[in-house]
């Protein structure tokens, strides 16, 4: 374990000192370096001070120096029970007891979705605001209000010249005035309690006692910091009144057309469906809502169903303020569900004072049906595709897009759906290749379809990108990504597609920017994270890609292919035990088979590197050829790695976009046999 702070050298007053987990090194350097670029005093300590009387003796005198104490919460640091960050928070608990109430001294960053009752944190850093920083990405806001904190600070001691300060007591600061007869009497007393607290600190080194304590509400001062953009909204999920619990798939999609409605609105900010639906029956106060999303407003509603009749109530609230904005209640017929989303969407708009340009109806309502039946099968896809764990889940949403394009041929969005829904299933599991060719040619004709019926859409593009990806074709479908990000420039999924796909053929800045983007708009989406991490990971990035996987992970434990990516990234930076570790918690047997069967190699288990690929290749075939390249570049098995290559290329296997960038390749980057497979990929420049 590395250093786990970012000390200072040297405390000043308007100082700042950050305390972390050596798990969450990248994202702590990244806020040092946005609060150093702003002239903010932070220095970076390479020591790697690992305890002792040294340790203590300079942390307990930074500490006792320093303005601002920010310490770095995430999941890495809620997991451990034991660590030398926790001796700083403790410390820093201590000396912010002694301080007024009014004085700010704690600021806690988080860098993840951990909630502040499970963080295991001094009860001082719970009467704090917490800001929610992803990844360490510190936003202007967040190094501005750091600013005017040092700058109306005046701290109760300011540390003398580092010449005078020949012992521990005389970090003490100021001056004390006092008669001569008392200065023996005043250092008894000083030494007494520098041992008590050096106790009390070894005490707490050997255990570290969990507190729960209920989350304290945020203090004034800190919430008036909160600065979203101002056009900026989520919408929740509204409750299923219909006294049916079977029907909150129709409350639900209900709910993410309205977000759609929403996002086709140039001028405003939409948060994205998975983070607004994070919040589902958690019962979270809208100001919690807001700053987890870094919006403004947030719009929320009810929707009672009965027959072919529906009764919407929905309001919205100014997050900033508190204050209500708008609400109403609709009773429609079914079949003006469409109608009915321009008249909120226009109505949230008029609200906010958004001036509308161009024909909103149109944008809005692009796409949709009119047709009950159909709206009703669509949700119901949506809800299938968004929970999908399995290629029979996916088959389910294929389904019943297929039932809704029955019951309205001319429904552009189910076309676009069920074409992005057939090519996940070529993307994540893969198949043979004679259902390959036919999936491929059923998505891409679905996907023209839904671009002739509504050519603004954007789903039509994207479902097309993904076509055009799928099949290897990268030309076209980088021209059908730009297409659907100019049609929605804020559209998360859009952001982090395009932005994986541009990383894979060799754009970084650009495709990173959307990545980051991305995570931006969708920041509890674990998705979000997961595919930041790939990005980064192809461009060797590889600790910066293990925080992104982290942070995915916090927000989906389960989730296998964080996991396995994770893994993967473990086993490229060396740590072949770590990697391992993370293979064998990833159920899922195709892709755990191949990261376990690298790292057994690796760590020397040879006959157990061959059973995993052989298990691998059972359930693959010659469908999962690319997977078996990495394994044999891997093992140093050049010609069988080149003949894995050939059979992929063979397949047009799907895995193949990756090549030009995916590190367990590089053993083969200069054969002459890669490099023709490279030309016959035909990456764009």
């Amino acid at each position: 374990m590395g250093a786990e702070a970012l000390h200072l050298v040297g405390a000043q007053a308007g100082a700042v000192f950050l305390s972390y987990a050596s798990q969450d090194t990248v994202a702590a350097q990244r806020i040092c370096e946005a609060l150093r670029a702003a002239g903010i005093e932070v220095f970076l300590d390479q020591s790697e001070l690992r305890g002792g009387d040294v340790w203590d003796e300079r942390i307990r005198r930074e500490i006792h120096d320093c303005a601002l104490f920010i310490p770095i919460i995430s999941a890495n640091t809620a997991a451990r029970r034991e660590g030398y960050f926790r001796l700083e928070w403790d410390l820093a608990d201590q000396r912010s007891h002694m301080m007024a109430r009014s004085r700010v001294f704690v600021v806690p960053v988080c860098l993840d979705a951990t909630t502040e009752a499970a963080a295991d944190v001094p009860e001082s850093f719970r009467r704090a605001q917490w800001t929610r920083i992803p990844a360490g990405e510190a936003p202007p806001a967040f190094v501005e209000r750091v600013r005017r904190l040092l700058s109306s600070d005046a701290p109760a001691a300011t540390r003398p010249p580092a010449s005078s300060m020949s012992s521990a007591v005389a970090t003490v600061g100021e001056p004390i005035r006092a008669p001569q007869w008392a200065k023996p009497l005043l250092l008894g007393i000083v030494a007494v309690v520098a041992f008590a607290a050096l106790a009390y600190v070894v005490a707490n080194k050997l255990w570290v006692s969990k507190r729960a304590t209920p989350e304290a509400a945020p203090a004034p001062a800190a919430a008036a910091a909160f600065n979203p953009p101002p056009h900026s909204i989520a919408v929740l999920p509204f409750v299923n009144m219909s006294g049916d619990k079977d029907q909150e798939y129709f409350s639900d999609g209900l709910s993410e057309e309205l977000l759609n409605s929403l996002a086709r609105i140039n001028e405003l900010q939409v948060a994205a469906r998975t983070s607004s639906f994070f919040f589902k029956g958690e019962h979270a106060d809208l100001a919690t809502i807001a700053h987890k999303l870094n919006v403004a407003s947030v719009l929320e509603g009810s929707v009672r169903r009965s027959g072919h009749t529906i009764r919407i109530t929905a309001q919205l609230n100014n997050a900033v303020t508190g204050y209500h904005l708008w609400s109403e209640t609709y009773d429609r017929d079914l079949k003006d569900v469409l109608k009915l989303q321009t008249e909120i969407a226009t109505a949230v708009a008029n609200a906010l004072k958004i001036a509308l340009l161009g024909d909103v109806a149109g944008k809005i309502e692009a796409g949709g049906t009119r047709n009950p039946a159909a709206f009703d099968a669509y949700v119901r896809a949506l809800k299938i595709h968004y929970e999908t764990l399995s290629a029979n889940k996916e088959h389910a949403a294929i389904d019943e897009f297929t039932q809704a394009l029955r019951l309205d041929p001319d429904y552009a969005l189910a076309y676009a759906g069920r074409s992005i829904a057939l090519s996940s299933l070529l993307l994540y599991w893969p198949t043979a290749a004679p259902i390959i060719r036919a999936s491929l040619d059923r998505a891409l004709a679905d996907a023209r379809k839904a671009i002739a019926l509504a050519p603004p859409l954007a789903d039509g593009h994207l479902a097309l990108a993904a076509v055009y990806e799928t099949s290897l074709d990268f030309t076209r479908a980088d021209e059908e990504y730009e297409l659907a990000l100019k049609l929605a420039p804020s559209n998360a999924r859009v952001l982090r597609d395009y932005g994986t796909f541009a990383v894979f053929m060799g754009s970084s800045d650009s495709g990173l920017a959307m990545l980051r983007r991305a995570a931006a708009l969708d920041p509890l989406n674990y998705n979000s994270h997961l595919y930041l991490g790939i990005g980064l990971r192809a461009v060797r990035r590889y600790r910066e890609a293990i925080v992104a996987f982290g942070d995915g992970l916090a927000l989906a434990p389960d989730a296998l292919d964080a996991r396995r990516e994770l893994a993967v990234t473990q086993y490229l930076l060396g740590d072949s035990e770590a990697a391992l570790s993370s293979c064998e918690k990833a159920t899922d047997d195709q892709y755990r088979q191949q990261c376990l069967a690298m790292a057994y190699q690796k760590l020397g288990r040879h006959a157990d590197a061959k059973s995993a690929l052989a298990k691998a290749t059972a359930l693959w075939g010659d469908s999962g050829a690319a997977l078996y390249a990495e394994v044999y570049a891997q093992w140093d098995d050049t010609a069988e790695a080149l003949d894995s290559l050939d059979t992929a290329l063979r397949l047009h296997n799907p895995g193949l976009e990756g090549l030009r960038t995916n590190p367990l390749l590089d053993p083969l980057r200069k054969e002459p046999r890669f490099q023709a497979i490279e030309r016959q990929l035909k990456f764009p420049n």
